[in-house]
This record gives structure tokens, C-alpha cells and sequence, in this order.
């Protein structure tokens, strides 16, 4: 029998997320899953003074996904204004396809309606399409908005130019 929990990470979770989010984005290890940007960045995605940092502020929650006590997905939510900032949603390469990370959506817009949020928001790298795709088939859309890839090695280093488009999808606080 499999136990499944979502819950808040802690600051006791962030070996384990470092480990799970770098492996999930960057690296051979990434390349088994379809959520991969190892052919669009090189470096690290994220690492452990970075995760603390974020679990450190009050506005932030890292949602985990756990199966009998194996990490296998995460996502960031951060408030924003009226509206709730979603990133960083990551499920094991080995795990993909079998849902966590719609449960772990589900979840943050669950999250989101709690907290009577406008809307979800997030921004995807321009040519990750089938990502895109992904999130349209969730209700989410382009606002037309773009965004500049941060220069900066902390978030990966770039091996073709990158922007960012903003997505999002308005919650019922009904």
C-alpha cells in the first residue's frame, strides 16, 4: 500500500529537494523525464542556500510530494500581491506520467482559492511548447507578457538566448 502525502516542506527537506529539483531539470539524469532543460541550460537549477532561503520567507511555501516517504515532486508558491506565484513544479524524471504533477497543480490552486487569491501565475521558458501545451490544457494562458532570462549563473547558464512568457489563470474566490 502507498502512502501519499502533500505537505509544506521544511527546512529539513532541503537536501532532498536540491537533489530532486536539480535532477529533474539539468543534467543526464534530467534527460529521462520530458520537463528536462539540459539541452537549453547548463549549471545548477537551484542549490541548498537558495532553497532555505526561499522556505525562509513568510510569503513562500514549497508544496513535497511524498509516496511511503520518497520525495518525488515539488512546487514553489509564492504570494504575490492579489495573485499566487507558481514555480519551480517538479516531479522525479523516473516518476513523470503518472500524475504528481497534476495533483501537485491541484494542490496549489486548491491553496490559492484557500487564500482567496485572483489568480496563479508563472512564467515558462518561450520554447519549452510542450510545457506550455501542458499548462493551456489546465486553463492556464499566455498574458502576453514577456520576461528576460536572469543573467545570472545561480539559475543556470544559458546555451541559447532565453525569455520568459507569463502565464495564468484566474481562481474562483466564490
Amino acid at each position: 500500500m502507498t502512502y501519499i502525502s502533500i505537505s509544506p516542506a521544511t527546512e529539513q527537506d532541503v537536501p532532498n529537494l536540491n537533489v530532486l529539483v536539480n535532477g529533474a531539470y539539468r543534467g543526464e539524469s534530467s534527460k529521462k523525464g520530458w520537463t528536462t532543460e539540459a539541452d537549453l541550460l547548463g549549471g545548477i537549477r537551484t542549490d541548498e542556500a537558495g532553497l532555505r532561503t526561499l522556505l525562509r520567507n513568510p510569503n513562500v511555501t514549497i508544496l513535497k510530494y511524498e509516496d511511503a516517504g520518497q520525495l518525488l515532486g515539488c512546487v514553489l508558491l509564492e504570494k504575490k500581491g492579489q495573485d499566487l506565484y507558481l514555480g519551480m513544479l517538479t516531479v522525479s524524471p523516473e516518476a513523470q506520467a503518472n500524475g504528481i504533477g497534476k495533483k501537485l497543480l491541484v494542490a496549489a490552486e486548491k491553496m490559492a482559492v484557500e487564500q482567496k487569491r485572483r489568480a496563479i501565475t508563472m512564467t515558462v521558458i518561450t520554447v519549452r511548447h510542450e510545457l506550455i501545451a501542458w499548462y493551456e490544457r489546465r486553463g492556464y494562458h499566455a498574458t502576453g507578457e514577456k520576461q528576460p532570462f536572469p543573467d545570472d549563473p545561480r539559475f543556470g547558464i544559458q546555451k541559447q538566448p532565453l525569455e520568459f512568457i507569463v502565464m495564468k489563470k484566474a481562481m474562483s474566490t466564490t
